[in-house]
């Protein structure tokens, strides 16, 4: 299955009233809040089988769908 709508699967299950494949600013606009963020980062974590380290919770890394999934690949090693 591609990466990208697993992505957008996991996190329509967390917050459905939000574009994800469309928004750039996710946390600087306050779209995502520090509860869904955390929501995001366990959901990743068990989707993807991978773990973000604390280093890698950063603003940008969650500020889009194409951000979170570079991090996705990034805890991946690929």
């Amino acid at each position: 299955m591609d990466e990208m709508k697993v992505l957008l699967d996991v996190l329509a299950e967390i917050k459905d009233d939000v574009d994800f494949a469309n928004e750039t600013a996710l946390v600087d606009d306050g779209i995502i809040d520090s509860l869904a963020l955390t929501q995001i980062i366990v959901a990743l974590d068990d989707a993807f089988d991978i773990h973000i380290v604390t280093g890698d919770i950063e603003p940008e890394n969650f500020n889009s769908a194409a951000a979170m999934l570079e991090l996705v690949r990034r805890c991946r090693g690929n």
